[in-house]
């Protein structure tokens, strides 16, 4: 959602309705998760996926039906083993998607949050996808304010309390209330969509290597900054538009600044005099990932420094070095891809290891977010 928000808020600001398509429910080997979404917009404009490609086609049909008509629409799509050619998911998997038509209208609220995941103010967007409560009634949800309504005051009184505990986990899911919010009873479903600030990357060492991990950095959604304390390499100019650069010690920078369990941080220097502070404030925090640049015999001179400096075992665990994964890179670029392949495969508990060599679901839970 957060990537098709520019286009879909230039639509609502100039008076046109769309059709906003949300996957709401995957089972099994569904492409894209709960929250994935797709737009038609005027002249047909279409933006965003919620299946790769499987049920697109369908699903544009279904978005200017929504808008024509003004009544939204909830629709399963799944393989269909009897007839190869009709609208289904090729992986075997099943997709739910809410369609919904988005105006100054129809959803008063939309202009605001889209505003507030610009600004990377959390919000939660709350919207019956079931029961007898109206389809498609939205409710939006921020720490201190709500907007909209999805039909009784008892309903948006529960729905605004289970969507700011949501809010605090980043979570996105269905919860199942009564009529009137009862908690004990499951006739109609909401779906609360979380739009949590992003999540940071922390890049130290403005070499060459780092504006290719913050262009990627940038590409996997994370909010990216690179600090150095050399202002000849830490100059806004050697980097792409939208990346924060800043000029001070990294470890003073470090300590300044926010890091939760969300933060990956990625040290390229590979210089004791910057290593060592900067990855004793690390190690400190409760960072997500803590990637180091240099060969193996500059990792063995980093820990033992570390270690004479008083940092346990325990925490020395927590070191990727050297960073990223075994992809054989050489080039900026094709580092880049092995430090994030290596950020992925930790968000999702993967190995690593070739598909081709592995057994069992493709698609794993989430353990925890990184």
């Amino acid at each position: 959602m957060r990537e098709i928000l520019p286009a879909l808020s230039r639509w609502y600001a100039s008076g046109s309705p769309f059709g906003l398509a949300t996957v709401v429910a995957v089972s099994r080997s569904a492409p894209r998760g709960p929250g994935a979404a797709m737009a038609v917009g005027p002249d047909d404009q279409v933006v965003g996926s919620v299946s790769g490609g499987c049920v697109e086609g369908a699903v544009f049909e279904l978005a200017k039906e929504v808008v024509e008509t003004g009544r939204a629409q909830l629709q399963t799509f799944g393989y269909s083993d009897e007839d190869a050619f009709a609208v289904g998911l090729t992986c075997g998997g099943e997709i739910t998607v809410l369609v919904r038509s988005v105006s100054a209208v129809a959803d008063g609220s939309f202009g605001v949050v889209a505003a507030s995941v610009a600004e990377h103010r959390p919000v939660v967007v709350a919207t019956v996808i079931d029961g007898p409560a109206p389809l498609g009634a939205v409710l939006a949800v921020w720490p201190d304010a709500v907007s909209g309504s999805l039909g009784s005051a008892g309903l948006n009184a529960a729905v605004t309390a289970d969507a700011r505990g949501e809010l605090a986990q980043g979570a996105t899911g269905r919860r199942h209330y009564g009529p009137h919010g009862e908690r004990r009873e499951d006739d109609v479903t909401v779906f609360l969509q979380s739009f949590a600030p992003p999540p940071r990357m922390l890049v130290f060492g403005a070499i060459d290597f780092a504006a290719a991990v913050a262009r990627i950095g940038v590409f996997l959604g994370y909010r990216v900054t690179v600090c150095d304390a050399r202002p000849v390499f830490a100059d806004p100019r050697r980097f792409p538009d939208g990346i924060e650069v800043v000029v001070d010690w990294p470890h003073r920078y470090l300590r300044g600044t926010e890091v939760d369990d969300k933060t990956v941080i990625c040290v390229l220097t590979h210089d004791p005099k910057f290593d060592v502070p900067l990855l004793e404030v690390a190690l400190g925090s409760p960072a997500a990932y803590i990637g180091v640049m240099g060969s193996r015999r500059t990792h063995e001179d980093r820990l033992a420094r570390l270690r004479a400096n008083g940092v346990d075992a325990a925490e020395l665990e927590r070191l990727r070095s050297p960073i990223g994964l075994d992809l054989g890179a050489r080039t900026p670029e094709e580092v880049a891809i092995s430090i994030a392949a290596e950020i992925v495969a930790l968000r999702w508990g993967g190995s690593g290891s070739p598909l081709a060599q592995t057994a069992g679901a493709i698609h794993r839970a989430r353990p925890k977010p990184v």
